[in-house]
């Protein structure tokens, strides 16, 4: 144990499971704060983008909330991370993120609150640079002499240095007899680059010679350059060290002179700035990082250095003189100024612990016991050490984490739904409009057979259904002795007597829907005896259900044909009905002994009365952005003249207001009128969105009847078509919808290699408009209706019953055929229609 350690001034741990190397590590004054303190920068391969101001920990407090001033997730791994002065027309400094495929260039602020957790800090993108060879690291600095600018230099994978000066590109050079990328580093003295190549040798590179070198976009040399026309890129000076280079610094001190410093994998060089060696240090551990960070006397320089022993060590030039124990590898050191006290170092760590730390004294208190001498009884440790293998040889028998399900399962959850629905509802502010809102009893019962604790039962439904009581809390209960977590799920159907009852039926409706089965006609008295009046002979072939939150549905049987009809007002009250209604066939039959029952629809889909559902739901959200958007210019407004307000009335000398006064009420009035639209919007389109809900629920079994679907296909369908379950103001229905329905159409239902090789953007956003999801809705039910087969399998294309390359299409059986073949998908569904409508005319 070691009497110097790195004393803990600040430390947090970064994230879980996140990965993190030399360049994901800055220490500057990133917000322009102007007080002299600095903020800690930290990227990560996972993404996470984070900024610190730390603050000393005190012991009662331990770590505060305030000290992460920002963290966000970018979509690409970060590289590296660097400050400058890299947008045009300010000399504020800015952050550089540097992504395998981009560089980015954001303005981190600040906003002061009026409480002491109120600051704000938030990033905004300045600009960014779409890379066409993948990243490795990068370096900046004032290229070319500038004043008050800092450009930036990309080293690719591929030894390419891509040149940027700030918004713009400038050009890219590929370093000659590259390999593989190395440390790069920019000197504002010399006006240069360096970097240590496979070659095991350190290249200085001019910028100037880098600007006035041919251009070459390939790694081949042109024609010019073979006979003598054009400038080759050739080396500054070059120094053969011997050995890979972990990283390079350059540092310039006012008791110092400018040197160039680098740490090898066994050595330690210092070098002149033409490339002559001052000193170097060998090592005897393998270092990790290392930071050249200021001269305490006159031509010497200090040095940290990081190993992999958990060591900070310090150098003047090649005197050691102090070592420091950490709880970690470093994989990146800096120092910084924080709350007053200079000199801190910060180190980070490869598994995202970062520390900052200074250097002191801490001994060890501890003494080793006298060890008692005593007489070893082997029986007794023969008898331990085979209990002790037996344990092992049991617990290593059982391969799986998760225990294998039994015959009898140590945990079972089962509901029973009462026949009847209660004599008194139990519903309380519902939020259906019915005079009598009904309600039902259910039953659940959780069996174990061990014991375990916490255990929470949790009841979900779906809108607009209520629950009165929704988590059960379990203080002991019984489950397997393994102690692993286990999750049952248990599902449940209610009466249909919950949500409508029974009504005189409707003679004609707008939206209509006919089924047939393979089975002679059913009374339907006697599928639906809970809505059936038994005094009433005409219920034998027609009902009528009157939802409580909706219209009415009617219900017809054919007498001499398998056929049933559904009518209602409103397209998606069918569902409900529908549902039901397939439910008590399968029943009924199979009671009888009938296992052959299977119901069909003829088609086609009634997509057009889906779309207006549809438009009408994204309406509502439309109106719900334009709803926010007011309402946030609006307190904008309100926040403004409050400020003016309060300025005039702490003015010690008061000046007339000029209706301020009056304009703050009419804001006022304006902010709370429009509140109270995007309350009323938002209810609305929370009933709208279970409308579509159940309108897809209908269109999803449509399809599944009129293609004879599977239950996997079924499945499949569900997911594509139900992906939330409510709408949020960062992902909605219709762009979620859409992406999955473009999936399903570029994958198993794609008619070629070439659709399969679009790819989808990773991004979802809200729409302009619901054009492009109802073409592919269509293009979807014409690809299911040309034989196409839903499965999530790679090959699945293959095995389609639809046109492909180089096979024959259909030859029309007739001109109308053709036709209709060759017009807009949403016009071919209809023209479809009219011709099933004509066709069954002309029969009758």
């Amino acid at each position: 144990m070691s009497l110097f350690k790195a004393r803990d001034w600040w430390s947090s741990t970064l994230g879980e499971e996140e990965e993190f190397d030399q360049g994901c590590l800055c220490v500057a004054d990133v917000d322009n704060n102007g007080n002299g303190q600095d903020r800690i920068i930290v990227g990560s391969f996972m993404g996470f983008l984070r900024i610190f101001a730390p603050h000393p920990i005190q012991v009662a407090e331990g770590i505060q909330a305030e000290n992460l001033l920002l963290e966000v997730q970018l979509r690409d791994p970060v590289l590296q991370v660097e400050v400058g002065k890299f947008v045009s027309g300010t000399e504020l400094l800015h952050l550089a993120v540097l992504h395998p495929r981009r560089l980015c260039v954001y303005a981190v602020s600040g906003t002061l609150g009026n409480v002491e957790h109120g600051n704000q800090h938030q990033i905004k993108l300045m600009y960014e640079h779409n890379l066409q060879r993948t990243a490795c690291n990068m370096t900046h600095g004032p290229f070319g002499g500038v004043k008050g600018r800092d450009f930036i230099c990309i080293q690719s994978m591929d030894g390419m240095l891509m040149f940027f000066e700030q918004e713009g590109y400038a050009f890219g050079r590929f370093l000659p007899g590259f390999l593989l990328p190395g440390p790069l580093r920019y000197s504002a003295r010399t006006d240069s680059f360096l970097t240590v190549s496979s070659c095991r040798q350190v290249e200085s590179y001019k910028y100037q010679v880098l600007a006035v070198a041919s251009d070459t976009d390939t790694r081949r040399e042109t024609e010019q350059q073979k006979h003598g026309s054009g400038k080759r890129l050739v080396a500054d000076w070059i120094l053969n060290i011997g050995e890979q280079a972990l990283d390079i610094c350059i540092v310039s001190f006012n008791q110092a002179p400018t040197s160039v410093f680098i740490l090898g994998e066994r050595n330690f060089f210092c070098l002149k700035e033409n490339g002559q060696i001052r000193f170097m240090k060998k090592l005897d551990y393998s270092p990790s990082c290392f930071l050249p960070y200021c001269s305490v006397s006159e031509g010497t320089i200090n040095t940290l250095v990081g190993n992999h022993n958990n060591m900070l060590l310090v150098y003047q030039d090649v005197t050691l003189k102090w070592a420091a124990q950490l709880p970690y590898i470093p994989v990146a050191v800096k120092v910084g100024n924080f709350q007053d006290l200079k000199g801190v170092t910060v180190t980070l760590s490869e598994t995202g612990y970062l520390q900052c730390s200074y250097f002191g004294t801490d001994p060890s208190l501890f003494q080793a016991p006298k060890v008692e001498s005593r007489e070893i009884n082997y029986e007794e440790l023969d008898v331990e050490m085979k209990e002790l293998q037996k344990i092992i040889k049991e617990s290593t028998k059982t391969q799986d984490i998760m225990p294998k399900s039994e015959k009898e399962d140590t945990l079972a959850i089962m509901a029973v739904v009462s026949t009847e629905l209660d004599s008194v509802s139990q519903a309380i502010e519902s939020e259906v409009g019915a005079e009598v809102v009904p309600s039902v009893t259910v039953k659940i019962t959780v069996m174990s057979r061990l014991a375990v604790q916490k255990t929470i039962l949790t009841v979900c439904v779906q809108r607009p259904l209520a629950l009165t009581h929704d988590q059960f809390i379990f203080s002991a209960l019984e489950i397997n002795p393994e102690g692993v977590p286990r999750v049952v799920q248990c599902k449940f159907l209610l009466p249909l007597k919950l949500v409508c009852f029974p009504v005189q039926p409707l003679k004609n409706a707008n939206h209509k829907l006919t089924i047939d089965t393979n089975k002679p006609p059913v009374s339907l008295s006697s599928l639906f005896p809970d809505f059936a009046d038994p005094s009433d002979e005409e219920q034998v072939n027609v009902l009528g259900f009157h939802l409580l939150a909706g219209g009415k549905v009617t219900l017809l049987a054919s007498k001499t044909s398998q056929r049933y009809r559904i009518q209602s007002e409103q397209f998606d009250e069918l569902w409900l009905v529908l549902k039901e209604l397939l439910l008590r066939f399968e029943d009924h039959f199979r009671k009888q002994g009938s296992n052959d029952f299977a119901c069909s629809f003829s088609g086609p889909i009634p997509l057009p009365e889906y779309f207006e559902v549809i438009d009408h739901h994204f309406e509502l959200r439309l109106n719900d952005e334009k709803f926010q958007e007011l309402l946030s210019e609006r307190a904008i407004q309100f926040r403004a003249i409050e400020r003016r307000l309060l300025t005039r009335f702490k003015d010690k000398t008061p000046a007339p207001l000029q209706n301020l006064d009056t304009l703050l009420d009419g804001t006022y009035r304006q902010v709370i009128a429009l509140a109270d639209a995007a309350e009323e919007n938002q209810g609305r389109l929370l009933q709208d969105f279970t409308r579509l809900k159940s309108a897809t629920h209908l269109v999803i079994l449509l399809i599944g009847l009129w293609q004879k679907l599977s239950k996997d296909q079924i499945a499949i369908l569900e997911a594509t078509f139900l992906p939330l379950l409510q709408d949020t103001h960062e992902l909605g229905w219709e762009e979620s919808v859409d992406a999955a329905v473009s999936h399903l159409l570029k994958t198993c239902l794609s008619k070629s290699s070439k659709e399969q090789a679009l790819t989808l953007t990773s991004q979802l956003s809200m729409p302009k408009d619901t054009a492009k999801l109802k073409k592919h809705l269509t293009l979807f039910c014409d690809r299911l209706a040309k034989g196409g087969r839903l499965s999530l399998s790679a090959d699945s294309s293959l095995q389609q019953a639809i046109i492909m390359p180089g096979s024959c299409a259909t030859i029309p059986e007739s001109d109308q055929e053709e036709r209709v073949a060759e017009l807009d998908p949403l016009e071919m569904f209809t023209n479809q229609r009219q011709l099933a409508r004509k066709t069954a005319n002309a029969a009758s």
